[in-house]
């Protein structure tokens, strides 16, 4: 379990998520440029704040990549969340990436082979 505690000013707190990804190796650059150029931009425009984003060997042929995001709270994140479901110029874009890739299944059968989204206890 992670910990993480940040008081916002009057007494709320902010909210944190750890996106998680196990990817296997051959696949991490593509994954990155699909991060860095639709993802990232993508978040950000909508309110995300990335803290940070780590790489690092996981098992065998895979590596673990995660990303720390804050939020000023949990409705806030609910939000935003909802607004880049709803923008389909975003939507259409990734799946295209997919597509590029045989598709969402095959990509997470053969490529992403864990997805996690994880609130960060605060306490």
């Amino acid at each position: 379990k992670l910990y993480f505690y940040k008081p916002k000013i009057g007494g709320t707190f902010m909210f944190y998520r750890r996106k998680f990804y196990v990817v296997t190796n051959d696949f991490v650059e593509e994954f990155n440029q699909h991060f860095n150029e639709t993802n990232l931009p993508n978040q950000l425009s909508h309110g995300s704040r990335l803290i940070g984003r780590w790489l690092t060997p996981f098992e065998e042929g895979t590596t673990e990549i995660f990303a720390i995001w804050e939020y000023d709270d949990y409705e806030c994140y609910v939000e935003i969340e909802n607004k880049i479901k709803a923008d389909m110029k975003h939507v259409n874009k990734v799946k295209e990436w997919y597509d590029k890739h045989g598709g969402r299944e095959h990509v997470y059968s053969k490529y992403i082979l864990q997805v996690k989204n994880e609130k960060l206890t605060q306490c």
